[in-house]
């Protein structure tokens, strides 16, 4: 059993910056024709050269391709990019984000286990632990206060295995303490796992912070546009199995029968990654869409660029929207009186994403209102589109927690989310102040009036 090599990455001796490395990081070449982009290798297997080469693959002493399952050329260009850039030491794609969380959780979880996690955090992720993980007998308990130690601390567990957070979380952005909550979970010899996915690792970097697994949903700003679904699980390559045989006793076991190397004997402080490469991801058939990998390659080139507009267009938005009477409260931590802004300030130098909340004074009829009135905002349950996208999370996203779980968790009758996208900032200012003259009572026109679609011509429809 091989761990491939195209999974991995070296750390080049030149500091390349984050620019130059979204275009070049990952590409291995194309031998064949010359081409500069890696081609779209739609291939379920791979040709082997004779009967030694196969067995070889297969027995691990060849680290070639053997079948798309497990990986592709056009994968693995994808992986070693995206590691790269979060100064990872291996990545693993999934077929979308929460496939890459289950991936990530489960190269470490078992049944009895017991896990900690922030009680923010997206809520398709928390019906995965809620109600699929718990059918494996693997156990979730949310922490109160994330950015206290003692908290964390006081709820550890002899079978407790991870501690889990999202960098970002969507949509209060009730920013946590990366750092604080690491160190926490070092300190008891267990591994952070952490969704950077609004962040993505042009603002932040969580194994910088002591981060031990990243997880991304590759669907939402790395690809940027809103056409493709994936997911990615990122190894540190930092955080010492070896030390812990009790708490991680699958990767002390044989990887396979009549052989007695393990896990950890193998792979060292990478056993955890080819374990969930190789057990997890392989076995489950978590595959990765090898076009959809190509669609995510072609939006990291752009991302510095897009996340800048991101961020700078959803601080002017957030400072628009604090401004307005009929907002109670405006969640983005870019605000200096938005109680995270601190945090902000320490972990987002560049800004703290584009994905916000606000809450209207008026309640759910006022949401309703604006959220039918706005034209250039997009009705739609995504986020990290290049498409300003608007969201009602109390009647659609959060619909399914109780009332007094939304309460708790400042869902309120009133929010809507936004994911601000790139578009001229003035013209999503414009839309939302007629969204919210109509609120107001007044019956402003379309910002499209006299924009139709033209006369149709003869050809049209041909």
């Amino acid at each position: 059993m091989s761990l491939e090599s195209d999974a991995l990455i070296d750390a080049p001796a030149h500091e390349f910056g984050f620019d130059t490395e979204q275009l070049h990081a990952g590409y291995q070449g194309e031998a064949a024709h010359g081409a500069r982009i890696t081609p779209i290798y739609l291939t379920a297997g791979f040709i082997f050269d004779d009967f030694d080469q196969a067995a070889a693959r297969f027995g691990g002493s060849d680290a070639g391709y053997v079948y798309s399952r497990t990986n592709n050329p056009t994968l693995a260009a994808l992986e070693q990019s995206i590691a790269r850039l979060e100064r990872g030491a291996g990545a693993t794609l999934a077929g979308s984000g929460q496939a890459a969380i289950a991936v990530g959780l489960l190269g470490v979880l078992a049944a009895g286990d017991h896990f900690l996690s922030t009680p923010s955090i997206y809520e398709g992720t928390r019906a995965l632990f809620r109600g699929n993980l718990s059918r494996f007998g693997i156990e979730v308990e949310f922490v109160d206060d994330p950015n206290d130690p003692d908290d964390w601390a006081r709820r550890v567990r002899p079978n407790t295995k991870l501690f889990y957070g999202e960098a970002i979380p969507n949509p209060k952005n009730d920013l946590i303490d990366i750092e604080l909550i690491a160190n926490a979970a070092h300190a008891h010899g267990l591994p952070f796992a952490i969704d950077s996915t609004v962040p993505t690792p042009y603002l932040l970097r969580p194994i910088e912070y002591g981060a031990d697994i990243v997880l991304h949903s590759t669907s939402k700003f790395l690809a940027g546009h809103g056409s493709t679904i994936g997911g990615v699980t990122v190894d540190a390559g930092n955080f010492d199995w070896s030390k812990h045989p009790e708490r991680f006793p699958h990767l002390f076991k044989p990887m396979v029968a009549g052989d007695p190397t393990t896990w950890i004997e193998k792979f060292g402080p990478l056993a955890n990654f080819a374990f969930t490469r190789s057990v997890v991801a392989g076995r489950l058939g978590t595959s990765f869409s090898p076009f959809n990998a190509y669609q995510v390659q072609q939006g990291i080139e752009t991302l510095s660029l897009r996340m800048e507009r991101h961020v700078a267009n959803a601080q002017v938005v957030a400072e628009w929207l604090d401004r307005q009477p009929e907002v109670s409260s405006v969640d983005y931590p870019g605000l200096p009186s938005n109680p995270y802004h601190a945090l902000a300030q320490r972990y987002y130098p560049k800004g703290p994403g584009s994905v916000f909340a606000f809450t209207l004074t008026g309640g759910q009829e006022a949401a309703k209102v604006v959220y039918n009135a706005v034209e250039v905002f997009t009705r739609m349950t995504h986020i990290g589109d290049v498409r300003s996208l608007i969201l009602h999370p109390p009647t659609t996203t959060h619909s399914k927690l109780s009332q007094a779980e939304r309460d708790a968790g400042g869902i309120w009758p009133g929010l809507l989310r936004l994911s601000v996208g790139i578009e001229d900032v003035s013209d999503l200012i414009a839309d939302l102040d007629r969204a919210f003259k109509v609120l107001r009572g007044e019956n402003p026109p379309s910002l499209h009036a006299g924009a139709g679609a033209g006369e149709r011509v003869q050809a049209d429809g041909l």
